[in-house]
């Protein structure tokens, strides 16, 4: 597969929260086009089996892939990540640097020897899967952790309910929890809490290093693709939105995550 650095970066997820992925992603890499699938068609992942959402991940993939000419592909879904990224990595390796969200999010945690106990917030789906329990356990087994299923954050960012009284309520019940007691920093393992990212924070008042899995992932990328010789110095791009299936609701909730208003199209694979 011939590579060329104008080529776009593919990013997919099982619906819209990993806008927040694309838009850190072009906030790092301003020259660099996009183009999101998001599977609304199938959403949530997290009531799938693992076979399923790896066929969904597949087919998504090559679509980015072969019809799109991607030049990356970012799988910026928790769920997704778990179940397809070790496929793809294997089917597309040394023709297509793979990227999830989970491996950034572990690498950057246990590089910073100053974390001790880190608490993870993610869906129920997330959190009961293990795998970023199992990754810590096993990458660094001094580290200490602590996860937390925090359902409601997801649905109440995508309402609009984020940096004002309401959220803060919920935060703070979450928070608050013992489960989290004694951290010194926090892994949003969801695609949707970057909006929250200030709000956390202030609840710690500065005192716990949050780990932001979009940034994260975003600084990944870079490496890669500096690594592979792949940046694109072309400062005029067009970014490109997919749905699989298409609502004036999801399309109205990209401004949530993106931060601007976007045209999505309908695409059923």
């Amino acid at each position: 597969m011939a590579m060329t650095n104008d080529r776009p970066i593919g990013i997919f997820d099982s619906g819209i929260g990993g806008l927040t992925v694309a838009a850190a992603i072009q906030r790092l890499l301003p020259n660099e086009s996009l183009v999101y699938f998001g599977d609304t068609a199938h959403l949530p992942y997290g009531d799938k089996s693992k076979e399923l959402i790896a066929e969904y991940a597949v087919n998504i993939t090559q679509f980015l892939l072969t019809e799109k000419n991607c030049k990356a592909i970012v799988i910026a879904c928790n769920t997704a990540s778990a179940a397809a990224y070790e496929a793809l990595r294997d089917t597309y390796k040394g023709s297509v640097p793979v990227i999830n969200v989970i491996d950034p999010m572990i690498e950057e945690v246990i590089a910073d020897d100053l974390i001790r106990k880190v608490g993870i917030i993610a869906t129920k789906t997330t959190v009961g899967s293990g795998v970023y329990q199992e990754k810590f356990a096993r990458r660094k087994p001094e580290l200490q952790f602590t996860a937390l299923a925090t359902p409601l954050l997801a649905s109440m960012i995508e309402e609009g309910f984020y940096n004002n009284t309401i959220s803060e309520a919920v935060l703070n019940e979450y928070l608050s929890n013992a489960t989290l007691e004694g951290i010194d920093g926090l892994v949003l393992a969801c695609t949707h809490y970057p909006l929250i990212k200030k709000e956390i924070d202030a609840f710690f008042g500065g005192r716990v290093k949050i780990f932001d899995s979009a940034e994260v992932v975003a600084r990944k990328l870079k490496g890669i693709l500096e690594k592979e010789h792949l940046l694109c110095s072309n400062t005029e791009h067009e970014n490109q939105f997919f749905v699989s299936d298409y609502t004036s609701a999801f399309e109205a909730a990209t401004k949530i995550f993106f931060k601007k208003e976007l045209h999505l199209k309908l695409c059923r694979l």
